[in-house]
């Protein structure tokens, strides 16, 4: 699998995962290019993010062999791949929430390291909680509704992350979605 201007987000993100892991670097996917992913695209993502370990020069190391360069801070882009790389610093965390598991999907031969479809609803709640954004709240749906999340596990969280009530809002507009009304 190469890189290209027609690469899908899944694919993309499967070569920089399975780039950086043999590197030893550990890197998560998360954002918006895990709701791509989880949602077979009803929301699409123009970059991703790997919250990872490493220090921007050993990503910079690694990225350079696949034809990413770094753009400005945490950003790197590549020549054809029409999608832009993010690497917001570790720890790995949902909300106030350290995240010391996550996913993995296999793409073709290789395997993206990827927050599970719990924790990406989860990850887009507390864009809504923390920030009021809306569209982190539709995101959050849009994964509940189209993969198996853990409803019981968001709510626990969304209570210990101080935002029961936001929680409602989004039980409410899950359970409508899921039974069409």
């Amino acid at each position: 699998m190469q890189l290209c201007a027609s690469s899908s987000v899944e694919e993309v993100a499967a070569i920089v995962s399975d780039a950086l892991t043999s590197a030893g670097i550990t890197a998560v996917l998360s954002g918006g290019a895990a709701v791509q992913i989880y949602t077979s695209g009803l929301y699409e993502s123009r970059d991703l993010d790997f919250v990872a370990s490493a220090s921007q020069r050993e990503l910079e190391q690694v990225l350079h062999r696949l034809g990413f360069t770094r753009e400005a801070g945490r950003h790197f882009v590549h020549p054809t791949c029409p999608y832009t790389l993010e690497f917001p610093s570790w720890p790995l965390a949902v909300g106030n929430q350290l995240v010391r598991e996550w996913g993995e999907r296999p793409v073709g031969g290789l395997r993206i390291q990827i927050l599970t479809p719990t924790q990406c609803a989860m990850d887009r709640l507390a864009a809504f909680y923390h920030w009021r954004d809306r569209q982190g709240l539709d995101q959050a749906v849009l994964v509940a509704v189209q993969q198996v999340v853990d409803l019981d596990e968001i709510e626990r969280w969304s209570v210990r992350e101080g935002h029961a009530e936001a929680h409602r809002e989004f039980a409410a507009r899950v359970k409508k979605t899921r039974t069409g009304g």
